[in-house]
């Protein structure tokens, strides 16, 4: 068995590395200064930036094809009704969904986890039913349980956070029994990195009878997604986030459920026929597609999944990887900063604090030094609550940003220090 390990290892080549200024200069934002000095952005968890591709889908529809989609007959409403499904497709095989129809197109993942409360929920959902999520949860993949609880009687149920930010996979296994409908869990955290066991997790929720829906959108741009290899029942992320257009989005379901579920709203495109008495609605994916959709970000979306998976996962991974632990080796020797999140195998995302000062006053030094970095709660309150914190400053890394980025970020703070210590 050594011996295989080794000759495993020895033959095992590290991923070619980016070539972070070309990357950069796919960027046209990237080449701007702010208050007098270069652009350091470091907020790509809350929205990432656009590369020309991406700008340049959404210029070319409207300047040489627009027409809405779907029910002209005519070239431009044809050409663009193709480019449009086109990124259906490309949205199938990057999650590697088994059939186009089962990846929907919503305004956001906000709006594919209100669709499935809505209709699955209200379908399944009953008095004295239970809905399990994780104590690290976005507010969008918290709220709208609590909703859907209220209005049937059921009742939301917490897997706690350990020190480090990782969920309590004891306290899970403890949590499941036969009133579990559902668990609703983030992939990746948005707040503090921490990568969550989502394989593990649905198997146990399948096993317990639920149905397991996951919140993609810190994963989608950071690592590959299989939804058959997980067997998640759905599963929703942002365009934005993976340096995509903002207003569109990907709620995807297994057909079976889909099928099942109500329509959640009225309008064009999603009926098959109306009258005063009655209306039939349409086959999927357009019947959860209710009126004219983002058309010119739906088909930049497309450009935004291609330029990443055109780098790859691979050097995407280890890319981040490095500079996570990086700016984690840089800060750690800080008696100053004290990190919140550090949990093995986390996320491309640094969550601190500091003595000397409110996370806002950090943000706003930092922004005068050119450096764009979060500070708050994050839509995750009760991640603040566990660590009896208001809230961190959080520094999330994408593609475009590399070692000297945290440098600065690093005498950033030292500044921070000069002035509140």
């Amino acid at each position: 068995m050594p011996d295989t390990v080794q000759h495993i290892n020895a033959t095992t080549t590290a991923p070619e590395p980016l070539d972070v200024a070309a990357i950069r200069g796919d960027f046209p934002i990237l080449s701007q200064t702010v208050y007098g000095k270069p652009l350091i952005f470091l907020d790509s968890a809350a929205s990432a930036q656009k590369p020309s591709a991406v700008i340049e889908a959404e210029k070319d529809l409207y300047e040489q094809y627009y027409a809405n989609i779907h029910r002209g007959v005519y070239k431009f409403s044809q050409d663009a009704t193709e480019a449009y499904e086109q990124t259906r497709e490309t949205v199938r095989a990057f999650i590697n969904a088994q059939r186009s129809r089962e990846c929907i197109f919503v305004r956001g993942a906000t709006e594919g986890i209100n669709l499935v409360a809505q209709t699955w929920g209200r379908q399944n959902i009953g008095e004295g039913d239970e809905i399990i999520l994780s104590e690290l949860e976005h507010h969008s993949n918290i709220v709208p349980w609590q909703m859907l609880a209220e209005e049937k009687g059921a009742s939301i149920k917490v897997i706690p956070l350990l020190d480090d930010g990782s969920v309590d996979m004891d306290v899970f296994a403890e949590l499941l029994n036969e009133r579990t409908k559902l668990v609703a869990v983030a992939h990746i955290s948005n707040s503090i990195g921490t990568h969550l066991p989502v394989e593990d997790i649905v198997r146990m929720a399948h096993a317990a009878g639920a149905k397991v829906l996951i919140d993609g959108c810190q994963a989608a741009p950071h690592c590959p997604i299989d939804v058959q290899a997980l067997d998640v029942d759905f599963y929703a992320f942002s365009a934005h986030k993976v340096y995509g257009p903002t207003g569109i989005g990907v709620l995807y379901g297994k057909e079976d459920l889909l099928d099942a579920m109500p329509p959640w709203q009225g309008g064009g495109d999603m009926i098959s026929t109306v009258t005063f008495a009655t209306t039939t609605y349409n086959h999927l994916p357009p019947k959860f597609e209710a009126g004219t959709p983002n058309i010119a970000g739906g088909i930049a979306f497309r450009h935004a999944l291609d330029y990443v998976s055109a780098i790859g996962f691979d050097r995407i991974a280890a890319h981040e990887a490095d500079l996570r632990d990086y700016a984690t080796s840089q800060l750690e020797g800080s008696n100053s900063v004290r990190l919140i999140g550090t949990a093995k195998g986390k996320g491309a995302i640094i969550s601190f604090v500091m003595q000397e000062a409110h996370p806002h006053d950090i943000g706003t030094i930092l922004d005068r030094l050119g450096i764009a970095v979060r500070a708050g709660h994050h839509c995750a309150q009760p991640v603040m609550d566990r660590f009896e914190i208001p809230g961190t400053v959080r520094a999330s890394f994408g593609i475009y940003n590399d070692r000297n980025d945290v440098d600065s970020l690093i005498e950033g703070l030292k500044k921070v220090v000069d002035i509140f210590g």
